[in-house]
């Protein structure tokens, strides 16, 4: 593989645990379920009895100010689970097991983030990898976000 799966960055959890891309302040609550949250501090699911919030984020918004890019509408702001007192991420760089099983979207970007397609997964889990590398392999695209499918919500982010 290629590629390297990126969670929402240590600094940008801590902005968005003061205000989140939506301008909100954090909001807790405890985990009661036993298969929880998908946290997309640490990608795994949230253990009942932890601390987590939903907030807004908005994917692409500090990759746009560090690389100049102009997403336009694309810039979208979408709910997130987050631990709300900081974490130490996650446990491997590989694809996290915990999240996988359900359909998921792997939308590309280009590098001036606008949306050039996407692919679903529907359950298929072995999948997952070799479609994000073969994604990859188009020097087109900048960047892969796997998002659920019911949801639309983003996961996490794949980069070469």
């Amino acid at each position: 593989m290629t590629f390297r799966v990126l969670p929402i960055e240590p600094d940008v959890l801590d902005e968005l645990r003061k205000l989140d891309d939506a301008g909100r302040e954090l909001s807790v609550r405890i985990e009661d379920a036993k298969d929880g949250a998908p946290l997309r501090c640490c990608l795994r699911r949230a253990q009942p009895g932890e601390r987590i919030a939903l907030v807004s984020y908005s994917p692409l918004r500090r990759w746009a100010r560090e690389t100049g890019a102009e997403p336009g509408a694309y810039e979208e702001v979408g709910p997130v689970f987050i631990h709300a007192e900081s974490c130490d991420g996650p446990a491997s760089p590989e694809w996290p097991e915990e999240l996988r099983g359900s359909r998921r979207v792997l939308r590309t970007y280009s590098e001036d983030g606008h949306i050039l397609g996407g692919c679903l997964l529907d359950n298929n889990t072995e999948l997952s990898e070799r479609t994000a590398d073969d994604l990859l392999m188009d020097p087109e695209v900048a960047l892969v976000h796997v998002r659920a499918v019911e949801f639309g919500c983003f996961f996490f982010e794949v980069r070469r």
